[in-house]
């Protein structure tokens, strides 16, 4: 059976109807679809296994610890982590980097220090380090993408000396489809002793991502992107790196004792996870990574490359569209302009023809205005997205630049 044919039966999303036709859907960039396995695994756990973890004295909190403890152990694997201690579950991507800007940066920057990212970050990748930047006195400086949407190596290097102390940079651009080659430009940030970040939200579910082949000492995913729920993510840290940064926040489930004069903290992972965790959305996860697993990288990338060829030869006759981003390496998403047209007018033509798009700055405002542009109209695609997805987008276009021009 073809992937496209197996995936049609298992994202019921997908037999909906949008403004009376049948749904296209393709802003997977902002959030995945669901499987019948995740989405039967979280009802079963709301309905049949509802218990809080790792404090309870019966059966059932003994059974959402094991699961609990269960999908930690999947996501080490799946990330080719050392430890399930190197495994932090948090709120998301968002909330993993804030963690690490508070937590790790709080604790190695000083004033006069660089930290270095890049033009093309999410904004949950620069804003918590400027926040945390401007409280130490530290600089934040950002490598410059080029033309082609590639992240520029040199001017990469040119930036960072004895002062760089972190480095955070996006493996595959939300907005582009860029896909950097981190291990690169992290071995380079190496000579200099920075701690290097990768945010992988948009890479985990589309590629293979092992830790220690990127090198670096963090990275963050959120599982909505990966097929599993909202408000659950995942922060991998080394080990020795864990130990030593002090708690993000404080509360229930994260110490050994509390008494008037003070408080010892557990151990890695759980000084991090303060208060009770979203434990039907981390289980709801875990059987998300199965269900990568059990697809395999393999035909997820084969799937990938193909659609995005055909919606690239699609959308090169569409006229007056103007592409953003062709880096050499590229995947997953494709963003573009049609002549003059506000991407937003772009996206509500679409949106009447039942297509499902984004339009606007995504969260990259700088790298919007590296280019010159408010924004682009993005499509982005996943293991469910099908051939006639791509003759609808197509069709849509022509309609839009019609009504546009």
């Amino acid at each position: 059976m073809s992937l496209e044919r197996e995936m049609s039966e298992l994202f019921p999303q997908l037999k909906r109807q949008v403004r009376g036709q049948d749904l296209v859907y393709l802003d997977s960039a902002a959030t995945s679809l669901k499987p019948h396995p995740v989405i039967a695994a979280v009802e079963k756990h709301l309905s049949m296994g509802a218990a809080n973890v790792h404090r309870g004295a019966h059966a059932l909190s003994d059974e959402a610890t094991a699961a609990f403890e269960s999908a930690r152990e999947k996501v080490a694997r799946f990330l080719g982590a050392e430890s399930k201690n190197e495994i932090v579950f948090t709120r998301g991507t968002t909330e993993a980097i804030n963690l690490l800007a508070r937590s790790l940066g709080g604790l190695i920057l000083n004033p006069g220090d660089e930290i270095v990212l890049s033009q093309m970050e999410h904004h949950s990748n620069i804003v918590p380090w400027q926040m945390i930047a401007q409280e130490t006195d530290a600089r934040v400086s950002f490598a410059p993408v080029l033309d082609d949407g590639s992240l520029d190596f040199e001017g990469f290097q040119a930036l960072l000396s004895s002062r760089t102390k972190i480095v955070s940079l996006v493996h595959l651009s939300n907005s582009l489809g860029t896909l950097n080659p981190l291990s690169k430009f992290f071995a380079e940030a190496k000579k200099h002793g920075a701690v290097c970040v990768a945010d992988a939200a948009q890479s985990a579910a589309a590629m293979k991502v092992d830790v220690r082949s990127l090198g670096c000492d963090f990275l963050a995913f959120s599982g909505h992107k990966a097929f599993g729920p909202t408000g659950v993510g995942v922060l991998y840290g080394r080990s020795e790196w864990l130990e030593e940064m002090p708690p993000y926040q404080g509360g229930g489930s994260m110490i050994t004792e509390v008494s008037e004069q003070g408080v010892d903290f557990l151990p890695p992972p759980h000084r991090f996870e303060a208060g009770t965790p979203p434990i039907a959305e981390v289980i709801g996860l875990g059987v998300a990574l199965d269900f990568i697993e059990g697809i395999g990288f393999e035909r997820i990338v084969a799937h990938e490359k193909n659609i995005y060829r055909m919606a690239e030869e699609a959308l090169a006759g569409i006229p007056g569209l103007r592409r953003i981003g062709i880096a050499p390496e590229r995947s997953h998403a494709l963003s573009f302009l049609i002549g003059k047209s506000h991407p937003s007018d772009v996206g509500a033509i679409l949106d009447e023809q039942g297509i499902a798009v984004r339009a606007g700055h995504h969260c990259c405002q700088p790298l919007m205005k590296r280019f010159g542009i408010p924004g682009t109209v993005r499509a982005s695609f996943s293991v469910y997205t099908r051939e006639q997805d791509i003759a609808r987008l197509a069709k849509g276009l022509k309609k839009a630049q019609e009504l546009l021009q």
